[in-house]
């Protein structure tokens, strides 16, 4: 598959496990950065089942751990990612009791290791940021959790704005490319209280519950579905956005930022990012866009306007 920029190989003996990478990554737009792709590849291996394993409300979260150049997530359990960056190349184990927690075998470990192994290979910055656009150009959006992210894409689809990811971008500091996995929206149940009645009982009977590590339930939408535009190929970012939860007292919703202001927003909102390599060029670059500070209004629809505004 071809996924940010790389070409992926997933393999496994398992059926369940191949259905798990084609649950996260099947019919998404084909995004390469020249003509010739990275090549890695996804070993996917399933533990036997063992009957004294309780069941649980969730699974044990993962630890980092890192030596000797090895990067590993491990999983208490026996699930536990891998990765060689220098062979371009990642094992995961998945114990087979977390079956039953499909969305934290998929968030936690696959995705975990392709958006790791597709940064490293590339020199890629990833970001906590959501990104939207048209016309092979993107704004991003960055927020903290609460500011309305994904209240504001969710808005963007149903506009026909382009949908790059929500949640995780990775950019190219040299040209300022950003790239994603358009595969889910998660929302909040109230995000959808802005669509129309038909609207929101379509997104209620097609989406599925996912209960996050912090407690947070959230809808979880897939997006691979004709009523929605997945950007073809990477966006060129042209502004950025911070989200915030404060309400404008006017109708000024849309506030410049100073290149001093953007770059200590960059800093305090994007530390894991901050640590990897290419973040000097990227910031130095994206402090050269347009940077706003977009303050929240009575409907996501002016914030819509606002990011048509700034698109070509």
């Amino acid at each position: 598959m071809q996924l940010l920029g790389g070409e992926f190989e997933f393999e496994t003996d398992s059926a369940r496990l191949l259905r798990l990478v084609r649950l996260a990554y099947a019919g998404l737009p084909p995004h390469r950065f020249s003509s010739t792709a990275p090549q890695c590849r996804v070993r996917l291996m399933l533990t036997p089942p063992v009957r004294s394993v309780a069941h649980v409300a969730e699974p044990p979260p993962v630890r980092a751990l890192a030596a000797g150049g090895i990067l590993c997530g491990a999983m208490d359990g026996s699930g536990f990612v891998t990765l060689a960056v220098s062979k371009h190349s990642a094992l995961i184990v998945i114990p087979h009791h977390l079956l039953r927690h499909p969305y934290h075998a998929r968030y936690e470990l696959l995705e975990f290791a392709v958006y790791v192994l597709a940064a490293r290979v590339q020199r890629l910055v990833p970001l906590h940021a959501a990104c939207v656009g048209r016309g092979g150009e993107g704004v991003l959006l960055l927020g903290p959790s609460g500011s309305g992210k994904s209240t504001l894409v969710l808005q963007c689809l149903h506009e026909g704005l382009d949908f790059l990811a929500e949640d995780s971008v990775l950019v190219r500091p040299g040209g300022l490319l950003a790239t994603g996995v358009a595969n889910f929206l998660h929302l909040r149940p109230d995000a959808l209280r802005f669509l129309d009645r038909a609207g929101r009982a379509a997104l209620l009977r097609s989406g599925a519950i996912i209960r996050r590590r912090s407690g947070v339930q959230k809808l979880e939408i897939d997006l691979r579905r004709p009523a929605y535009r997945l950007a073809p190929a990477p966006l060129r970012i042209r502004a950025v956005l911070f989200l915030s939860a404060q309400r404008a007292r006017s109708e000024r919703l849309l506030v410049p930022l100073r290149r001093s202001a953007v770059l200590d927003r960059l800093a305090a909102s994007q530390r894991y990012a901050a640590q990897q390599p290419g973040w000097s060029p990227f910031r130095d670059r994206v402090s050269t866009l347009p940077a706003y500070e977009l303050r929240r209004g009575d409907h996501p629809h002016e914030s819509v306007e606002i990011l048509r505004a700034l698109l070509p």
